[in-house]
This record gives structure tokens, C-alpha cells and sequence, in this order.
């Protein structure tokens, strides 16, 4: 009853605030209230204390339930309704940290490392498995070999750094028979400074790796397989090429006697073609056995270039007399356009005049009788340019890239006749990259190819005892990029009509 009276006369009350009466009501009320005390002072006057004191209470007491109950029949005021803003406020959750919002695990670091506080959002279910991280926990969790790592990064961002980047591995409960001890993980670090630009904390946002640690050792053990296999492969290669040359070499050797009729004349003809038929397979299979071994030299990285200075007219000429009956005999012109000027270059003169043999002999094989074969040599600044052309066949654009791989030969219905063994290119291809130089390639199908080689001409890029460049042959870009066309002014030369020393040309080949 208090409660409603000090409502009633607009007396502050816990819940009242907004149901004050009105003005008449108040003023009732508070005379009804002032005469609790004045009435029964009144009724003493014409009646006894004893009686005069309940009676005026009564009638005060009267007086004030009649104003109560005034105003519980009141009509209460409409409460103005919230706006939307302030139902989205009350309805909003509770605030929490923005670190709750990362993915992962956010961890806080104080300055020797140690975890101070937790969140992510992923933070349920990776401490699902983890121990306590916090204080040493997570530290204490990291694979031994990663701590080193993990605290040399927090004592980077100690003295001065920003931001780091560890990957590490968290040791986990092996909940399966097969499966991982260690988490990979990849912790991506923030400082957080103070005023005076000292390390306060660490942010660590932690990521699970794990797909992408196991791609990165599967992809290192397939390298490692292909790279076994491909070494044995040419363990091979050398091994068979070896085995292989002590045979020919005799069986070069007795049929040159036999050719040369040393011992007694052969009955006919036959027995000659069958002899030469011997020897020309026999020089043919030891030409073939010397590219394999130099190919695998080239590929394990024992092939030893022997610098010094030639005279690269003389180099050209020699291709020019080993090649100028084969080219006579299938109706191909062999020319070769050397300038006077050009004089001598450094470089293994042998691997030179090989890849000259190999460009030439590939030319020949490839261009139809009456076609052209051209030799080309210049200089250009310190280079030496050789460029080896024909009229042959040529090379679709879609094939190029096949050119230059080992036993590697592009079939189509025009090169199925032609035979061979497909690296001939490949050890150019090698040659040239231990010479430092360069190799380009430009073909079109019916119309001829031109192949240019450039190396250093004072020998400055050719790989020396104690060089660690190995397998240099692979780092050669082919197929190459197409450069323009080469105009030079050449002065020719002989055109290689000296047949002598044949025999000699094909037991060295």
C-alpha cells in the first residue's frame, strides 16, 4: 500500500516512473496523507484520546484505499514501441574477441613465447586433441626439431620484425593405428609494440598443412624416383655403349682387311658388296654408340670440354670433306659461306666439328635430291654464329617442341623412311650448353629448316674442370624462341668436292 501511495503522489518507486496520476488525483492523495496525523488531533477535541486516535486513522486510512484503488482503475498511457535499431541492440549477442573470428588457431604470445590467451575459429576442434597450449603448453607440444625455428622467429619479431612465417609439427595422440604422430602446421606471426616500439605480444594465427606437406613429400619422393631411374638409365647407356665399341672396332678392323684384299683376292663381286655392306652397318652401329656415350656424359655431367684455339674455316671444311660424298651420292649440294675475316675461335674443336657433323648429316638425310644443304659461319660481337640450312622437309610448329629429346624422332608420313635414333639433337642440344652458348630452330614443313648456334667465341662459356654446372644440357631452352632472320654478306669457299680419306670419315663417325 506504501508503494502505491508514494505512486499515487509521484514519489520516485522502483517501477513507477511511468505510471504517475494525474494532477486532482495527486492533490486528494496528499491531503489524505496530511490528515493521518490532523484528524485524530481534530477528534480529541470532542471525543476521548482513546478513541479520538483510531477513529481519525480509520477515516485517513479510508481515505487513501479510496485513492489507491482510483488509481488501479486508471487508464494506463500507451508505451511509445522501440525502434529497429534498438530491437537489433537488445537482441545482439554478447560481445567476444574479433581473434574468435580467424580461421584456425589464434594464439597470444608473451615475449619468450609463451601462450597467454587462446581463440580461433577453429579452436574447439583442435584443442579437441592438442594438450593445454597455454603458458609452455604449446611450445612444449612442437616437434623438437621445429622449435629452434619457431623461437628464432619470435626473437625476429623481437628485435624489430613485423611479421614471420614457421612451419612446424604438433604432436598429437595417434588415435589410429596408420595415422600421422605429427600435425604440419604453418604459423603466421604478428608483433603487437608498445609505445616505445618494444615487443608487447605475439598474434599466431596456426593453419593445419597437412594435405599440403603430404603433396610436397610425395612430389619429393616421385623427383627423387624419376631422378634414380633416369641415373640408371644412364649408367646403362654408358655401360652398353662401352661393351658394345670392342666388338665393332674388330669387326671395322677384319672387314677393312678384307676390303683391301690383303690376304688373297676375293672370287667375285659379291663377296665385295657383302664385305663393304659389313663395314658400312659396322660404322654406322659405332657412330650410333658414340652418341649414346656422349649423350650420357653429357647427362651425368662427366663430359670434359678441351679449349683452344682454331681455326673455325678448317673446322667447316672438315664437315665439308666427311659429308660431301654422302650429300654427291644422294643429289644434294653441300656448300659451306665462310668469311676470309673470321679466324680463329676458343672451344673444343672435336665438340665443334660434332655438332656440325650431326646439323650437316641431319640436313642431308632430310632434304630430297636437288635440295641445297648450306653452311654458314660469322661472327657476331664476341659470339660465333653457325648456322646449318636446307631444303628439306621441315619441321611442323606443333613438333618442335618433341626436337632435341633423346631418342626422340618426329614420325609422320613424310619422315617414317628416314631412319636414325633421335639424338643426334639431343647431344647439340648438350654440347652447346656446355660451350655456354645458345641453339635456334626455325622450320616450316615442305620449304627447310635453319638451325643457328651461337657460343662465346673466346671461350668464356665453356665449363671447365672444378665447374658445378652439371646437367647443363637441360637448363637449354628448346625448342628454342625463334630469332628473325640472319642476313650476313658470306664470301664462299670450296664447295667440298675432296672426296679423300673416306674410309677414314666413316670409322671415325
Amino acid at each position: 500500500m506504501a508503494a502505491r501511495l508514494g505512486a499515487v503522489a509521484g514519489v520516485a518507486g522502483a517501477g513507477a516512473a511511468d505510471e504517475r496520476p494525474s494532477a486532482s488525483l495527486r492533490a486528494t492523495t496528499l491531503a489524505l496523507l496530511a490528515a493521518v496525523p490532523g484528524l485524530p488531533l481534530a477528534f480529541s477535541a470532542v471525543m476521548p484520546a482513546s478513541a479520538a486516535l483510531p477513529a481519525g486513522v480509520a477515516l485517513a486510512g479510508a481515505g487513501a484505499l479510496l485513492a489507491a484503488a482510483a488509481t488501479a482503475v486508471r487508464q494506463p498511457r500507451p508505451v511509445p514501441k522501440a525502434s529497429f535499431a534498438e530491437a537489433m541492440a537488445d537482441t545482439a549477442p554478447s560481445p567476444a574477441s574479433p581473434y574468435d573470428l580467424f580461421a584456425g588457431l589464434v594464439t597470444l604470445h608473451d615475449a619468450r613465447g609463451f601462450v597467454t590467451a587462446v581463440h580461433g575459429r577453429d579452436r574447439a576442434d583442435m584443442l579437441a586433441w592438442m594438450r593445454d597450449p597455454m603458458a609452455r603448453g604449446y611450445l612444449d607440444q612442437i616437434h623438437v626439431s621445429d622449435r629452434l625455428g619457431f623461437l628464432a622467429a619470435i626473437d625476429r619479431l623481437r628485435q624489430g620484425g613485423l611479421r614471420e612465417t614457421v612451419d612446424i609439427r604438433i604432436d598429437r595422440p595417434r588415435l589410429e593405428t596408420d595415422a600421422e604422430q605429427f600435425m604440419h602446421m604453418r604459423v603466421e606471426m604478428t608483433a603487437l609494440t608498445g609505445p616505445d616500439g618494444g615487443l608487447c605480444a605475439v598474434v599466431a594465427q596456426s593453419r593445419d598443412i597437412s594435405d599440403e606437406a603430404r603433396l610436397r613429400n610425395e612430389n619429393a619422393r616421385k623427383a627423387e624416383e624419376a631422378e634414380s631411374a633416369n641415373d640408371a638409365k644412364t649408367r646403362f647407356l654408358a655401360a652398353v655403349s662401352h661393351e658394345l665399341r670392342t666388338p665393332l672396332n674388330a669387326i671395322l678392323g677384319f672387314s677393312d682387311i678384307l676390303a683391301g684384299e690383303y690376304f688373297g683376292k676375293l672370287e667375285n663381286d659379291r663377296q665385295r658388296e657383302y664385305v663393304a655392306l659389313i663395314h658400312q652397318s659396322g660404322s654406322h652401329l659405332l657412330s650410333v654408340v658414340n652418341t649414346m656415350l656422349d649423350v650420357s656424359k653429357i647427362e651425368a655431367g662427366r663430359y670434359e670440354l678441351l679449349t683452344e684455339p682454331f681455326l673455325v674455316a678448317d673446322s667447316v671444311k672438315a664437315c665439308e670433306q666427311m659429308l660431301g660424298l654422302q650429300a654427291r651420292e644422294k643429289g644434294i649440294k653441300l656448300t659451306s659461306r665462310v668469311p676470309r675475316a673470321i679466324g680463329e675461335a676458343i672451344a673444343d674443336q672435336r665438340a665443334i666439328q660434332q655438332i656440325l657433323i650431326n646439323l650437316v648429316g641431319n640436313a642431308i638425310k632430310f632434304t630430297d635430291r636437288g635440295g641445297i644443304v648450306t653452311i654458314d659461319a660469322a661472327r657476331e660481337g664476341r659470339d660465333l654464329l653457325l648456322t646449318v640450312s636446307d631444303t628439306g622437309i621441315g619441321i611442323p610448329a606443333d613438333k618442335l617442341e618433341l626436337i632435341g629429346q633423346p631418342f626422340m624422332q618426329v614420325q609422320n608420313e613424310y619422315t617414317r623412311k628416314y631412319e636414325g635414333t633421335g639424338l643426334g639433337l639431343s647431344l647439340v642440344k648438350g654440347l652447346v650448353a656446355l660451350h655456354g652458348g645458345s641453339l635456334v630452330i626455325e622450320s616450316s614443313p615442305g620449304e627447310g629448316t635453319v638451325i643457328a648456334i651461337r657460343v662465346p667465341a673466346d671461350g668464356s662459356g665453356a665449363m671447365r674442370d672444378g665447374d658445378v654446372r652439371h646437367g647443363a644440357a637441360s637448363t637449354v631452352e628448346f625448342p628454342p624462341r625463334l630469332a628473325v632472320a640472319i642476313e650476313t654478306v658470306y664470301e664462299p669457299s670450296n664447295d667440298g668436292k675432296d672426296t679423300q680419306d673416306e674410309r677414314a670419315r666413316q670409322k671415325t663417325a
